[in-house]
Order: C-alpha cells, then structure tokens, then sequence
C-alpha cells in the first residue's frame, strides 16, 4: 500500500501528523520530501521577483468587477 502523509521531524524521531493504520513493530520503507532551507534574504528576494506580475494583463472589465462587488452588502447592519 502507498500513502502519502505529513510528518514531523524532532529529535531525531519522525512523528506522523495522521493517523495510519499499520501495527507496532511493522517495518517501512520511508520517502521524504525535505524543503530546501531558504534565507530571509531569498525569500525577500523571490517576493519582490513576483511584484508587477498581473501588469498588463487584467483588462478593466475585471477592475471594474472587483470594485463592484467590494461595494456589495450583503451582511446585515450591526445594532449597537
């Protein structure tokens, strides 16, 4: 059976986030995933990479929906 699950790595131990059906003792083969540590500086600098990304490409039909329907009230009025 395959299963794909999350996990946490702590002192040496990893822990399963979920709940797996498999008995004490049961051998695996484990896969893992691990993210690659960034640095505040690169991750700083992958979100100014992604500034002016929609440039160009919303139209103003989609502008104008945005704004009518921040200007929508559908929630009732708060009685103080």
């Amino acid at each position: 059976m395959l299963k794909t699950i999350k996990a946490r790595y702590k002192n040496g131990i990893i822990e399963p986030l979920e709940k797996i059906d498999v008995a004490d003792g049961v051998e695996m083969t484990v896969t893992i995933d691990v993210p690659s540590p960034i640095s505040e500086e690169e991750r700083w600098r992958k979100f100014l990479s992604s500034a002016g990304g929609w440039k160009d490409i919303v139209d103003e039909n989609f502008l104008d929906e945005i704004y009518r329907q921040r200007s929508v009230r559908n929630r009732p009025e708060v009685k103080l």
